[in-house]
């Protein structure tokens, strides 16, 4: 590209008012979803460490005999919780541990820990009264039910948008060096301090957060939909899906795995009630044994035949899905039926799975929940400077956004295109800023000060 073709090229952005005209409005939607999305998921990071130190009254037990056969544990489990079934037995993570044996009825599904001996009931626990099960509520729905997991969703789409148009503002055009750009100015103090602890700091997360961003999508309950209607278009014959689409699909899944499959029913009538009868457990005692032995990444859950599978399974629910099995048994003799890990998926299935690994901090290590960390504190320090530098340039009584010049406003194909992209793949951004531009344009035209809004 020549000088004089790249000059035309460049001349077709709009003017640098707008792009900050924009990235402020998009700032003005984003920052206080950004600071709670940043502070709950920097917990959410930790959840094995949390979960382990919460737990750890249960995982260091006095066990002075033989252990008590697994369906003798789901028996005192199920007693502890009047009208369920087994969900779920979970293998103790350590000799000496508790038994977790997770216990449905209809949607609800609840924890017991029972001690592998004596069978004593040591904790009965509703597992969505459980703290981390409550952060991820909180982070991805704001306790809102599918409508939060909308409103997080359009929060990111402009969060995207303004990493985007902030980077646009960031690139350098008149720098005499690194300073401002690459490292903050901190000797300058007043505005110069926090324009470069903003501009700088979103430089060096902004491809992290971008990450974070794009990767938590799949789980919101508009986006997600679409991804999972792709994703059942391209792995109609694979597993399903590894992940749930807001509240209401998890729910949906629950219920699934809480009720018997339909060829435990006489008649149809018995097949819609959740009073199911109770299955034979004995099985357990034959696949616990064979289970552990294949050593799969904990926490590892052998689960009895459901609604959602006919036959018995064992799955190991790490967070890294890339070291996720699920495999199913023959009750009689324990032996391993089918087995499917993470390589035997899709691609698409792959490349969803590392990323929501990444996103919760547990794709490698110590070092992505470090990436998390760094990324948190950045968003949270990138949002704080705005709102200072907001507060100090906004006249009073004003909601100060930047003005942008009428004759020097442009809109090229080539912004067309971008924005078009953008709407096209956040279709929760794409209608609200039609709805934005709409609206704008109608204020304007009967003459109302958008400045004085605030």
């Amino acid at each position: 590209m020549n000088t004089a073709t790249a000059r035309r090229f460049l001349l077709g952005w709009p003017d640098y008012r707008t792009v900050w005209r924009w990235h402020f409005y998009a700032g003005l939607f984003c920052i206080p979803f950004v600071l709670w999305l940043a502070c709950t998921g920097a917990i959410y990071l930790f959840k094995p460490q949390v979960e382990a130190w919460l737990d750890r009254l249960y995982d260091h037990l006095q066990i002075d005999g033989p252990l008590a056969a697994p369906q003798v544990q789901v028996t005192a489990a199920l007693a502890a919780v009047p009208g369920g079934r087994l969900n779920a037995y979970q293998l103790p993570p350590a000799p000496g541990a508790a038994v977790r044996i997770l216990v449905g009825r209809g949607a609800v599904l609840t924890r017991v820990y029972v001690h592998p001996q004596t069978c004593a009931v040591l904790q009965v626990i509703d597992e969505d009264a459980r703290l981390m099960p409550l952060i991820s509520r909180l982070h991805g729905e704001l306790m809102l039910g599918d409508r939060g997991s909308n409103l997080v969703e359009l929060a990111a789409s402009w969060a995207i948008v303004m990493l985007l148009t902030g980077l646009y503002l960031w690139w350098p055009r008149n720098a005499a060096g690194a300073a401002g750009v690459l490292y903050p100015r901190l000797h300058r103090g007043g505005r110069v301090f926090w324009r470069d602890l903003h501009g700088v700091t979103g430089f060096w997360i902004s491809f992290f957060a971008l990450f974070l961003l794009f990767s938590g999508l799949p789980w919101t309950k508009s986006w997600g939909s679409l991804l999972r209607s792709a994703h059942n278009a391209i792995s109609a014959l694979n597993a399903p899906q590894d992940w749930t689409t807001g509240s209401s699909d998890a729910l949906v899944q629950r219920r699934a795995e809480n009720a018997a499959p339909p060829a435990h029913h006489g008649h149809a009538a018995m097949a819609q009630s959740e009073e199911m009868p109770a299955p034979d457990y004995a099985a357990l005692d034959r696949l616990v044994e064979p289970v552990a032995a294949l050593a799969l990444a904990p926490p590892v859950l052998i689960a009895p035949p459901s609604r959602s599978a006919p036959a018995w399974t064992a799955r190991s629910e790490s967070q890294n899905r890339t070291e996720r099995v699920r495999v199913e048994l023959d009750p009689a003799s324990g032996e391993v039926l089918r087995r499917r890990g993470w390589a035997d998926g899709a691609l698409f299935d792959r490349v969803i799975g590392v990323g929501i690994s990444a996103h919760e901090g547990q794709l490698f290590g110590w070092f992505n929940q470090a990436l998390g960390v760094f990324t948190a504190l950045g968003l949270i320090l990138i949002s704080s400077s705005a709102l200072v530098l907001w507060w100090r340039r906004r006249p009073p009584g004003r909601l100060g956004a930047p003005q942008s010049l009428p004759h020097a406003a442009k809109l090229s194909w080539v912004l067309f295109a971008v924005i078009a992209v953008i709407g096209l793949a956040l279709p929760m951004f794409g209608l609200s800023l039609l709805a934005v531009l709409a609206g704008e344009s109608l204020l304007l035209r009967i003459g109302v000060d958008l400045q004085k809004l605030l």
